[in-house]
């Protein structure tokens, strides 16, 4: 009975070593360097150059053509309003009269005072031609006229300055003043603006600036127009801005019925020259990263991270300004698992 228990204890150990054995030797050896493979396998792309033509989108803003605030040059009490707040006014057209009667009552004194000296001079004039005055006395009754004249003249421009007049044709705002408040020359009395041809400012990248001249048109759109609408280049600065790298750009643009309201945002397409032979990438190519754009480039069976610089983009690709060459093959797929120097086979191009 014994012995059959032995024998027994003894066929169950050896079964049990049998299923660690085969446990063991089914176990797969890990490969060296954490799992990771050492040859990657991706999808190409072949690079080729071809003609290539942009349009920069930028924002901008629609201004008046011209835009003044109305100010008073002298103060004064407010004797008459002659424009309607918000309605056109003409060039030349009397927009406010300031209480002048005290200067014209001056003036009119001064007219007489010019009259009596120059009766005076004429007299002395006679006299010393016969002798019968000195020549001083004559010069200082000339110096009083012109000394009067002076006085006229100075009279006659503040009387000038009490009418308010339009420097220009254009819309007239909302009046801030009533008729007999007292001005000032701080006194915003309204903004006149010149809104049949609006100016549309924008900025464009430095690097297009070969393609930015006078006379040169873009197109633009604005909320609640569906037309696209045309403007033409009048203005370019010549220095970019130091800050963003930007140039600053001036557009005309004309507003039959006045369509366009002058503050307006404005999306504005500048058409860029063609380039017969500009290199476009897919842009899942490229891996941004904090300093450069990198792209993987496969040479000689392995993989070579080449710095790129990049240019304008479409919807899916991104035109390569520097570090490839036509001929090149640049990986689309693996990129996140794509190393310096690792092998590579391209599955498919």
């Amino acid at each position: 009975m014994t012995r059959h228990k032995n024998i027994l204890r003894a066929g169950y150990v050896m079964i049990g070593l049998g299923i660690l054995f085969t446990a063991c030797t089914g176990k797969k050896e890990a490969p060296k360097g954490g799992g990771k493979p050492n040859m990657l396998s991706a999808k190409g792309h072949v690079v080729s150059s071809g003609s290539f033509s942009d349009i920069y989108t930028a924002s901008g803003s629609l201004l008046p053509n011209e835009q003044i605030d109305i100010l008073p040059e002298i103060s004064g009490r407010v004797t008459g309003i002659h424009f309607k707040e918000g309605s056109f006014v003409k060039e030349g057209q009397l927009l406010v009269q300031l209480y002048d009667q005290e200067i014209r009552a001056m003036l009119q004194k001064l007219k007489a005072q010019r009259r009596l000296q120059q009766n005076t001079e004429e007299r002395q004039k006679s006299l010393l031609e016969i002798g019968g005055i000195s020549k001083q006395d004559y010069e200082t009754t000339q110096t009083q006229v012109q000394s009067i004249d002076a006085d006229i003249a100075l009279a006659e421009a503040q009387l000038r300055a009490t009418k308010i007049i339009a420097p220009f044709s254009g819309n007239i705002g909302i009046r801030n003043i009533s008729e007999g408040a007292v001005v000032t020359p701080s006194t915003l009395i309204a903004t006149l603006q010149q809104t049949n041809t609006l100016k549309m400012d924008f900025t464009v990248p430095d690097r297009y600036s070969k393609n930015l001249h006078p006379g040169k048109e873009v197109m633009f759109s604005v909320a609640g127009v569906r037309d696209t609408l045309t403007g033409k280049i009048t203005a370019v600065d010549p220095g970019a801005d130091q800050v963003t790298r930007t140039i600053r750009v001036r557009a005309t643009v004309s507003n039959p019925g006045n369509k366009l309201v002058a503050g307006s945002f404005a999306r504005v397409l500048v058409p860029l020259e063609s380039d017969s032979d500009a290199i476009l990438i897919p842009s899942q190519s490229v891996i941004p990263t904090t300093k450069d754009k990198l792209v993987a480039v496969v040479r000689n069976g392995k993989v070579d991270m080449a710095t790129v610089q990049l240019g304008a983009r479409t919807a899916d690709k991104v035109e390569v300004l520097n570090g490839l060459q036509p001929g090149d093959t640049i990986l689309t797929t693996g990129l996140m698992q794509a190393k310096d120097g690792m092998d590579v086979v391209v599955t498919g191009i």
